[in-house]
């Protein structure tokens, strides 16, 4: 149990019986009555956001959530293998807890893990991955009708737009949160 007083970005409460991670929050001092706390919460299962206020000093149940460096080892068609890099522990994880993560893993990457009462929550891979373009047609200079970007290939097999110039096997880095083109990779 922690106050409301104590919430920091990141902490997970369980609400209702469900889990929820703070995005945001602001202690709130009106001029007049009692003080309180407004809240963005995202649904852990979910990622729905939901806005919520507090009492000031109310008491929350706070879930611990494990969060551990794994190393992804391959996909066997049903879930995706993760092992834990200190205890060489394997654990599996379903497709649908892995969601968009997907996109971007190559196996021997490495991905934090994050669990409650050994039940998989979510994958957090870094802010940005570096892969190889696998396929894309050749642009033609001139060629604006799609604003300068073409669709290209990636070597997971997921699709993002890129500038006219980049060619197949070059390296790009690709932003994990909205699969946007960040730019080319220096060899």
């Amino acid at each position: 149990m922690a106050s409301t007083n104590d919430l920091k970005n990141g902490m997970v409460l369980r609400i209702e019986g469900q889990l929820w991670a703070v995005v945001d929050f602001q202690h709130v001092k009106p001029g007049k009555g009692p003080a309180f706390v407004r809240t963005k919460l995202r649904n852990v299962e979910s990622g729905k956001n939901v806005d919520r206020t507090f009492n000031a000093g109310l008491k929350v149940e706070t879930a611990n959530v494990d969060k551990r460096t794994m190393q992804y080892l391959y996909n066997d068609g049903s879930s995706y293998v993760f092992m834990d890099n200190s205890t060489y522990e394997q654990l599996e994880v379903s497709p649908e807890v892995v969601g968009d993560a997907k996109n971007f893993m190559l196996e021997n990457q490495e991905a934090i893990v994050a669990t409650n009462d050994g039940r998989v929550l979510f994958i957090e891979l870094p802010a940005s991955v570096e892969l190889l373009i696998a396929e894309t047609e050749p642009g033609l200079q001139g060629d604006r009708s799609t604003g300068g970007t073409k669709p290209a290939t990636l070597e997971t097999g997921h699709t993002i737009a890129v500038p006219l110039f980049i060619t197949s096997g070059e390296k790009v880095k690709v932003d994990t949160r909205d699969s946007s083109y960040l730019g080319r990779v220096k060899a």
